[in-house]
């Protein structure tokens, strides 16, 4: 089993959401390329959106109402630095493919698209320290984002372990991302909607996927 990572909440985080509640999914699994029957679940998940939402509605739905809030009261732009998990849903209603991956990140993406939260996904071993803090961005912090080269977090929420920032519900870390040679996975939910219920059913449906198609216990689940 692997040792849990101690999640702290930062007064500062606090202070611009008092109701935060975290749920975080530590795991072994084995990665791979594709998931036929994944694909099955993304691609049934997504019609259902097509024939219910739309680019505007989306924003009214709790998670990503409040992950949006979040970004404004830090003072960053929501709409310019999109959540990624309102980034998924608007590049579907928009016409365009998901992204697929490998299936460790293609079955976060469907947990994401399921419940509206952001997600973080990070290979556990390339995660430095026993403790990850979630606080807000500083100006010039140092943060590639995967596929997007060097981006600014500042006034973004950001998780940093000992050496520095790993995710941000906008984009992860280039250090920290999973690959297909990642046996071992942490995956942060953040409920920045305050509802605890529902992030830890986003938790289960983690690892009820991980059962699936991963090769996996589904390993555990911590709340912070």
């Amino acid at each position: 089993m692997l040792k849990p990572k101690n999640i702290v909440v930062s007064d500062e985080l606090r202070g611009v959401c008092p109701d935060f509640a975290g749920a975080v999914v530590f795991a072994e699994f084995t990665n791979s390329v594709y998931s036929e029957g994944l694909w099955k679940e993304i691609g049934q998940r997504l019609d259902a959106y097509r024939k219910t939402q739309t680019v505007d509605s989306i924003k009214q739905i709790p998670s990503i109402e409040a992950t949006r809030a979040v970004y404004r009261r830090c003072g960053k732009d929501p709409s310019r630095y999109r959540p990624s998990g309102e980034a998924l849903v608007r590049r579907v209603l928009k016409g365009k493919d998901l992204y697929q991956i490998d299936t460790a990140v293609d079955l976060i993406n469907l947990a994401s698209i399921a419940y509206g939260y952001s997600i973080g996904g990070f290979d556990y071993d390339k995660i430095e320290g026993d403790t990850i803090t979630l606080g807000i961005g500083k100006a010039g912090e140092p943060y590639e984002g995967i596929g997007k080269g060097m981006i600014n977090i500042e006034g973004l929420p950001v998780y940093r372990d000992s050496i520095g920032g790993i995710g941000t519900p906008t984009s992860d870390n280039e250090r920290t991302k999973m690959d297909l040679h990642t046996t071992h996975l942490m995956a942060v939910i953040n409920g920045y909607d305050g509802k605890a219920e529902t992030v830890m059913q986003t938790a289960e449906l983690i690892k009820e996927l991980l059962i699936k198609y991963a090769d996996s216990d589904g390993g555990y689940i911590h709340t912070f």
